[in-house]
């Protein structure tokens, strides 16, 4: 979970995050917020020890928060959240069923293929998502219908093998492109949206977008094409037997 000048709703949200019937490690990666964040924080971790807290020395952007918190995880699966509350925790269940079940490495939250409830805001924020995701489409050769969404899943092996570069937004369109190029299997499942506005502390800019395009032509033309070795499913009795610690043991 990246934090940035979240304190409106950093408590509530972690509190829904360890709420989910699941073994929860929580990584929290300040980002160098200056609004009391940091020292909720602070709190929340001497509240509940499967919360991990780390501190950038500046701010530096939401991919490098991204990137120190992948590093840091040590359970099966990762999913990325937001502090904001925009994207529902409760519907982890929904979001891993794909990697539980052995059938996918990565698991995309779909914003547009769910009948879930879906905040009406910017008209202009949904043209410019599905120009990026129509792009990105066209140069992976994938059929997404949501690239930008913030609620994605991965087996940790998966996400801790691929290196990444962008520090910002850049992110999404980064690690579509580069998941894409190791053939990676890709799910896609409907979840609910409660998006905010600009004056309820969203970030996100139009320069952000352009940058988004960028990074999509970019990794398209510089990452070469990774073969990748597909999990084992279910129909392999050992393929998800837990270990001694009651976690799914890593697919080989």
């Amino acid at each position: 979970m990246p934090v940035y000048n979240e304190r409106a709703t950093l408590r509530q949200v972690v509190a829904r995050v360890l709420a989910v019937p699941l073994e929860v490690e929580l990584i929290c990666v300040d980002d160098g917020s200056t609004d009391g964040s940091r020292e909720i924080l602070a709190q929340l971790q001497e509240e509940h020890p499967q919360l991990r807290t780390f501190l950038q020395p500046r701010n530096m952007g939401k991919g490098a928060a991204l990137h120190r918190g992948i590093r840091a995880a040590t359970g099966d699966f990762v999913i990325i959240q937001d502090a904001d509350l925009e994207y529902d925790p409760a519907e982890y269940t929904v979001l891993l069923e794909p990697l539980t079940q052995g059938q996918a490495d990565v698991v995309y939250g779909s914003r547009f293929l769910s009948a879930r409830p879906h905040r009406v805001l910017y008209f202009w924020h949904s043209v410019g998502n599905w120009i990026l995701t129509m792009l990105s489409n066209a140069l992976t050769n994938i059929n997404l219908s949501d690239m930008e969404t913030c609620y994605k899943a991965f087996r940790r092996e998966v996400i801790q093998s691929i290196p990444l570069e962008e520090k910002r937004f850049g992110f999404e369109p980064e690690i579509t492109v580069k998941i894409a190029k190791r053939k990676l299997r890709i799910f896609e499942v409907g979840i609910s949206y409660w998006g905010r506005t600009y004056e309820e502390g969203k970030k996100i800019q139009w320069r952000d977008g352009v940058r988004a395009l960028w990074c999509l032509v970019k990794y398209c033309v510089t990452e070469p094409a990774v073969a990748h070795h597909a999990a084992k499913t279910p129909a392999d009795p050992e393929a998800l037997t837990p270990g001694p610690s009651g976690h799914l043991p890593p697919a080989e």
